[in-house]
């Protein structure tokens, strides 16, 4: 599974209701979160008072960010909130209310395709899609504000910036409560991207008088190194999927079609009923990969299909070392007899290992015709939802002691 080395490096939180004081008041009155806000409210809050972001405390690279516009369109769909800081540096802000748990799974994936967009990008690219939007030339919108800017040397810096995805991420919310473990999950599927990342918490409360009052606050950035870690489960195998199709035999694009499809068609009968579960883009590989809670996404359930057996199966899986790997051995040294019946069927451990991982995994035959591949694919969908059901909270509970333990 390709693997990026995610380090989170600040969470916060703060609870409470803030209090309006006023001289004229014997008593403080508490600021009740107001349920008319909604997401096109907060774009344009950030749109007009960019300054409410947080952003020094994410990435100081990234200071002073100018807004841009609103619905920036890309070929991934239009970004909330466009701002670039005056060296030329673009930031991305995708505004949800928390009120939708699907949000939570669907949201980073969105930014990612979003910076993966503009990664094909240059500083005309943006210039055009910005006077769409109302902007008949950044530079200006920027030297307005900094007149000092020479123009040449931003767009060299916007259109290198773009090229490496050197970019600011920040997913702002209403009122962000869960899934915080959760939404960093997402983040080992970035590719070559050099990206900051915030995620952003800013609740509305109603004030007296008819105001409102936006507290924004820093809940957990991370940084996403470059270096990457392959590290593929016995028996599978990686083409480069970087290759140009000119490089790449027909056979071999053959089958990267066909998996692709294959898994665009599992993941469209995939039902899960664990709503911060990172869902995997479909892959011209032989399996896909859903992450689980433990640091650095160490610990993930692998989905597989052998074409040639006509089988198709899924297992738990680590990487060496880490946290993810203890985790797996201490659930199946300490559980794995209620993990087994849990996960039912045809659940059995991978190897003879005396705290081997579970594995399940089905034969079907003929996985090109039409009712058969349903048959595989339901059954296959089925399972991952009972495995995700499963294991991710042993797992997560499993990683919470071995943290508690190492102090």
């Amino acid at each position: 599974m390709n693997r990026d080395n995610v380090k989170v490096v600040e969470v916060t939180r703060q609870h409470g209701h803030p209090v309006f004081i006023s001289p004229d008041q014997s008593e403080g009155v508490s600021l009740v979160k107001s349920s008319e806000f909604n997401e096109v409210q907060l774009q344009q809050l950030v749109h007009d008072h960019p300054e409410a972001l947080p952003i020094t405390e994410i990435d100081p690279a990234f200071e002073g960010a100018i807004s841009i516009c609103r619905e920036l369109n890309t070929p991934a769909g239009p970004i909330d909130n466009f701002l670039i800081t005056p060296s030329g540096l673009p930031v991305i802000v995708e505004c949800k209310l928390w009120r939708n748990p699907q949000a939570r799974r669907e949201v980073v994936g969105q930014v990612l395709d979003y910076a993966k967009e503009l990664s094909r990008w240059t500083s005309a690219d943006i210039e055009r899609e910005a006077a769409r939007r109302g902007v008949p030339s950044i530079i200006d919108l920027v030297r307005a504000r900094h007149p000092e800017v020479d123009e040449a040397a931003f767009h060299d810096t916007l259109t290198t910036s773009l090229e490496r995805g050197r970019c600011l991420l920040i997913i702002l919310g209403d009122g962000i409560r869960g899934g915080v473990e959760a939404i960093f999950e997402h983040l080992h599927d970035q590719g070559a991207l050099q990206f900051s990342f915030g995620l952003v918490e800013m609740p509305i409360y109603d004030a007296p008088g008819g105001g409102q009052l936006a507290l924004p606050r820093v809940l957990a950035k991370a940084l996403v190194e470059v270096r990457r870690v392959i590290e593929l489960p016995v028996g599978l195998g990686l083409e480069d999927e970087t290759q140009a199709d000119d490089q790449i035999d027909p056979d071999t694009r053959a089958l990267g079609d066909d998996r692709a499809q294959f898994w665009s068609e599992f993941l469209a009968v995939l039902d899960l009923d664990d709503p911060d579960q990172p869902t995997p883009r479909a892959t011209r590989q032989g399996f896909i990969a859903f992450v689980l809670p433990a640091p650095g996404a160490t610990a993930w359930i692998n989905v597989y299909r052998d074409i040639t057996k006509g089988t198709v199966g899924l297992y738990l899986t680590y990487t060496r070392e880490t946290v993810g790997a203890k985790a797996v051995e201490v659930l199946m040294r300490e559980r794995a007899d209620d993990i087994l019946v849990d996960l039912g069927e045809t659940a059995t451990r991978y190897d003879a290992k005396d705290w081997s991982p579970p594995i399940d995994e089905r034969h079907f035959g003929d996985l090109s015709d039409a009712t058969i591949r349903a048959e595989a694919l339901a059954w296959l969908a089925d399972r991952t939802n009972t495995f995700v059901d499963v294991l991710r909270p042993a797992i997560r509970s499993a990683v919470a002691d071995i943290e508690e333990a190492d102090g």
